[in-house]
């Protein structure tokens, strides 16, 4: 049976929850809790999923989630397979709004942090400088004893973070979630088929199938739940997969268009830009810049 859509973290008596991730692969269920959520991926390439975002992710990824905004960090298929020997490794760090009092964060002194966690509901990245200082003190919180020092690290890191300019908004700006627990194994399968079958001409009635309705109602569906129709969803999972293959710098940006699911090489470039904001090969100066 599936995990549910909304997850509640197992209880501790301290008052966040730090925990070292090593898997084969991670979490492949698109959920939500009511923590706030701080991911550094140390090991691991995929696509992740938040809210109404999709990017390729791969080690370096810092990412911070506001409650009850659904996420799941995709990995590559390779990772699936038991004998790739292929493993992800990750720190994720659990707080709730309240952890260190029901009026900590109103306080005065609190302003850029309060503003830090308002933010944190669209979802924030961080590809700059701060991030290699914020992988940094997440390594050393995951070796920490459970002591007031930790809590002290942990305020220093979020200070940090909330005056730090090098971010972006992962989500659009009007995003919420409207999905409910009761929809986890319809949204699932959608998820699942079209990550699993994105390389190849996808039937919107073969999904509708899925999802058990009709081709009408599962774009009003999808629309109203992922905040993009149904193709433009597809042509991001495209797109952030492409993102990877050019990063990856083995393949021509024709082999690239093909392999990421496009028929045509004008149709790839129009939408790589339309998504990216870039040419491919503008992407790819960008990103060896870095």
């Amino acid at each position: 049976m599936k995990q549910p859509l909304r997850k509640d973290l197992e209880p501790v008596s301290a008052s966040f929850t730090v925990k070292e991730l090593m898997e084969s692969h991670f979490d492949p269920n698109w959920h939500f809790h009511p923590h706030y959520q701080l991911f550094l991926v140390e090991e691991g390439t995929g696509t992740r999923f938040i809210g109404d975002s999709i990017k390729p992710f791969g080690p370096g990824d810092l990412v911070f989630l506001g409650p009850n905004l659904p996420h799941l960090w995709r990995s590559d298929q390779a990772y699936f397979d038991k004998q790739s020997g292929l493993k992800t490794k990750g720190i994720v760090v659990y707080f709730t709004g309240d952890f260190l009092g029901a009026t900590f964060f109103e306080q005065q002194e609190m302003a850029p942090l309060r503003q830090l966690l308002g933010h944190a509901r669209q979802g924030l990245e961080w590809t700059g400088p701060t991030r290699n200082r914020a992988a940094a003190t997440l390594r050393q919180l995951a070796q920490q004893p459970i002591t007031f020092e930790r809590i002290l690290n942990l305020l220093t890191l979020l200070n940090e973070l909330s005056h730090a300019t090098d971010y972006q908004y992962l989500t659009s700006a009007g995003y919420t979630n409207t999905v409910k627990p009761t929809e986890t194994d319809r949204m699932q399968l959608v998820h699942d088929y079209v990550l699993g079958h994105f390389p190849d001409d996808l039937s919107l009635d073969k999904v509708a199938d899925l999802a058990g309705m009709t081709s009408p109602a599962f774009c009003r569906y999808f629309k109203a739940r992922a905040n993009k129709t149904f193709s433009e969803f597809v042509s991001e999972v495209r797109i952030g997969h492409a993102c990877k293959l050019l990063m990856n710098g083995k393949l021509s940006i024709t082999q690239i268009s093909f392999e990421s699911g496009f028929r045509t090489l004008s149709n790839f470039n129009r939408q790589f830009k339309d998504i990216t904001g870039q040419t491919p090969s503008t992407y790819v100066k960008t990103y060896r810049q870095f």
